[in-house]
């Protein structure tokens, strides 16, 4: 039995090796994307900044210190890339009606659409990726990768 546990601990290793491997091309297509996206929305945009925009529009308006807390950023560098998407006209800046102290950073209607065209040549791609897969095996795998992302255990049911 003990042998079976061996092979199965090897087996899990190779497995978890090809998982990376998948995850680091995955990864190289993804910050190509972004960088694509960026440079589309604002020519010399850093990818970071595009992730900013992206951020606040996907999690609605936030103050910069939810802001860093969702992205794991600095504070220093996303105030500087807010003052760069606000001087662009893509967010504003208002006063948090809770916290007059703080101020709510949203996209702006300019913003909202430069962001969707940036994204727009590369929605398409995942759908053609994906052309011969089944809804289910989709789901399936959106599942297993939120489990992953959050460190539970998929459904299995």
């Amino acid at each position: 039995m003990g042998d079976v546990t061996r092979e199965d601990d090897a087996e899990r290793q190779v497995a978890v090796h090809a998982l990376e491997q998948s995850f680091s091309e995955l990864m190289t297509v993804f910050r190509r994307y972004v960088a694509e996206a960026a440079e589309r929305v604002s020519p010399g945009m850093l990818p970071a900044t595009f992730k900013t925009l992206s951020t606040v529009s996907r999690f609605g308006p936030m103050t910069l210190s939810a802001l860093a807390e969702r992205l794991a950023a600095d504070k220093g560098f996303l105030s500087r890339s807010i003052s760069e998407l606000e001087g662009l006209g893509l967010v504003t800046r208002t006063p948090d009606p809770v916290d007059r102290r703080s101020r709510l950073i949203a996209v702006t209607e300019v913003g909202a659409a430069r962001l969707a065209e940036a994204r727009a040549p590369h929605q398409s791609r995942l759908h053609e990726a994906m052309a011969d897969w089944s809804v289910t095996e989709i789901q399936h795998l959106s599942t297993m990768l939120h489990a992953l992302a959050v460190g539970g255990v998929p459904d299995r049911g």
